[in-house]
């Protein structure tokens, strides 16, 4: 592996590649240089958070992944400040996305759905007799440990109890649309508790069924089938899966089956056994108001280096599936929100093709660095498609490119792939095994 120098480096982290983007925040792979342990480090613009007032909705975040302890929750070590940025330190989840899983396989067999099912309606009952709602539930937000576990992430939109209105019930409207209950469409207040279990519900169904129970392109189509829980079961469905989720997904929050209820639930309790587990106490949250504030006492130092990041033998093996490296350079992943390939040319002259190849594809190419964001101009079912790479030097005469997607629809994505893949034929590097294949 290269000698490189470390790209870049924050207090005791040492930064490798992207791992995920939203619209305020990044996330990096990290390693814990004391431990050697992987982690994700959340990276927030703190001018960005100020600015778009967002510092209540972070602190609320971070106030609710220390209340949740729970094994099936990702977790949440320690938050770190500098002069211009906001380090939320995180559990490394390597099985990716659940939502991966359903878009590559389709439908789940009902035993394995139920397992999933059972860790999600465990955590969400912790969390609730915790006093915090997700608000966001879907299989994006819900990740796979590498033992195959459920990991729920992301509570940027979650709730606490004590933002409960005098008439009991919370009166934001938020969450991804096709997974929203319908009280929350309705935007005359809602229960946390009940409107969480609607989106396990939809989920249940999506596990099961391998598409959403309510989909359209017109949003107030949709919102019309939501209030009317307008949805069919697939005939494969077990009686008793259809009437568990025809329970969940009732549209009188009033009348919606309870998580007690479930747990008594013919087919969820087959072969259910109760969670149990000890709360850790390691996090290290003594210092988050000072992390919004410009204490220069606080501040940890960053370091850079402008070159291709080094990519170790660690990041390579924390990236590849089963520690099986063959797949980390295959190119064909079938339906994904990022893609990887290798190239013996220079740095230099694969972002020079890269922007030679996207931009007849109706890109806008800016480059930072070895960093580069491709913007389709024209917008497709979710926007526009963002797509971000990133050049990693992987030994002195050899890189690795990531392709992934920053924004937009994840079918688009891989199109778009398919399409600039055919232009950079002459760049990937081929072993000796792929160029036989490609004469037999």
């Amino acid at each position: 592996m290269s000698q490189s120098k470390i790209k870049r480096r924050v207090g005791k982290y040492e930064i490798g590649r992207t791992i995920g983007e939203g619209t305020f925040a990044k996330v990096k792979f990290a390693r814990n240089t004391e431990t050697g342990e992987p982690v994700a480090l959340k990276i927030l613009d703190k001018e960005k958070v100020l600015k778009h007032k967002m510092a209540e909705q972070i602190k609320r975040e971070i106030a609710t992944m220390k209340l949740i302890k729970h094994p099936n929750v990702v977790r949440l070590y320690e938050i770190m400040g500098s002069k211009t940025k906001i380090f939320i330190v995180l559990e490394y989840v390597t099985g990716g996305e659940l939502f991966d899983k359903i878009v590559n396989n389709g439908m789940m067999r009902e035993d394995e759905a139920r397992r999933y099912f059972y860790q999600l309606i465990n955590v969400v009952d912790y969390c609730h007799s915790r006093g915090v709602y997700h608000r966001d539930l879907k299989p994006e937000n819900l990740l796979l440990d590498a033992y195959g576990n459920l990991k729920v992430s992301d509570f940027g939109l979650s709730a606490l109890s004590k933002q409960v209105r005098d008439d009991g019930l919370l009166h934001t409207t938020c969450g991804t649309p096709n997974y929203v209950a319908p009280e929350v469409l309705d935007d005359g207040g809602y229960d946390g508790a009940t409107a969480d279990l609607w989106s396990c519900g939809v989920i249940l169904f999506v596990l099961l069924a391998g598409y959403l129970p309510f989909d359209d392109s017109n949003l107030m189509n949709l919102y019309k089938k939501i209030s009317a829980a307008e949805f069919t079961c697939p005939p494969w469905l077990s009686f008793s899966a259809m009437k568990l989720i025809t329970q969940i997904l009732d549209p009188n929050p009033m009348t919606r089956i309870t998580i007690p209820e479930i747990l008594k639930d013919e087919w969820f309790k087959k072969g259910y056994k109760p969670p149990v587990f000890k709360e850790k106490d390691d996090t290290n949250l003594d210092n988050v108001e000072a992390v919004f504030k410009d204490y220069e006492e606080h501040h940890v130092t960053e370091q850079r280096d402008e070159q291709p990041t080094a990519m170790n033998a660690f990041e390579l093996i924390s990236m590849s599936k089963g520690l099986n490296l063959g797949n980390l350079f295959d190119a064909e992943e079938g339906f994904k929100r990022e893609t990887r390939f290798t190239s013996k040319c220079p740095a230099n002259e694969i972002i020079h093709k890269i922007e030679e190849a996207a931009k007849p594809l109706g890109f806008d190419v800016h480059k930072k660095n070895y960093k580069m964001r491709l913007q389709n101009l024209k917008a497709g079912r979710k926007g526009n498609l963002n797509v971000a790479t990133e050049i990693f030097q992987v030994a002195p005469s050899l890189h690795m490119v990531e392709v992934r997607k920053a924004k937009g629809d994840t079918l688009e994505f891989n199109t778009f792939y398919k399409s600039l893949s055919t232009c950079l034929e002459d760049v990937v590097w081929k072993t000796e095994e792929d160029m036989k294949e490609l004469h037999v």
